[in-house]
């Protein structure tokens, strides 16, 4: 297997567990917060989606540039268009990797904040943690969220309580 093959399949079942959870979320529920340090609901299932739009950016280019005053972060305004918004991201993740090399996906890939480099690694380090292990972390904690609003829990790894 190619390791590209290997990423493709990863990201896609990730996504796909993924979607249970975010497609949970109540309507009524986007502003609640379990701490008021915390995210929101619908905040944190947004910066869930933003996370998955990087495969496409990391796959397509050398560098990011990241300049906060002008970032606008991507927030939901209801289920429906989370849902669509990151059914779209995935869409555009997916192609972006499978129209990657196995060579290309070795490169060097720089992030950047105003100009100022912070790293500088593998784009297939990168594609793992920012769009695999932080979505996967950031995941783990919307499963406490729908927990804490009684909302069942889908299936990740394994069985939960909601689903045996």
């Amino acid at each position: 297997m190619k390791v590209m093959d290997s990423l493709i399949t990863e990201f896609g079942n990730e996504a796909q567990t993924t979607r249970k959870h975010l497609a949970r979320l109540p309507n009524d529920k986007f502003d609640w917060r379990p701490h008021s340090k915390s995210f929101t609901a619908g905040g944190l299932a947004s910066h869930i989606t933003d996370l998955i739009s990087f495969a496409e950016l990391i796959c397509n280019t050398e560098e990011f540039d990241f300049n906060p005053a002008v970032y606008k972060p991507y927030q939901a305004t209801s289920v429906e268009d989370l849902v669509k918004t990151f059914d779209a991201n995935v869409a555009r993740g997916l192609q972006a990797l499978q129209g990657a090399p196995d060579e290309t996906i070795m490169n060097t890939w720089r992030f950047k904040v105003m100009g100022r480099q912070l790293f500088e690694r593998p784009k297939i380090l990168v594609l793992r943690d920012f769009t695999l292990s932080h979505q996967i972390h950031h995941r783990g904690q919307f499963s406490v969220y729908l927990r804490l609003l009684d909302v069942p829990v889908p299936s990740t790894y394994g069985p939960t309580a909601d689903e045996p």
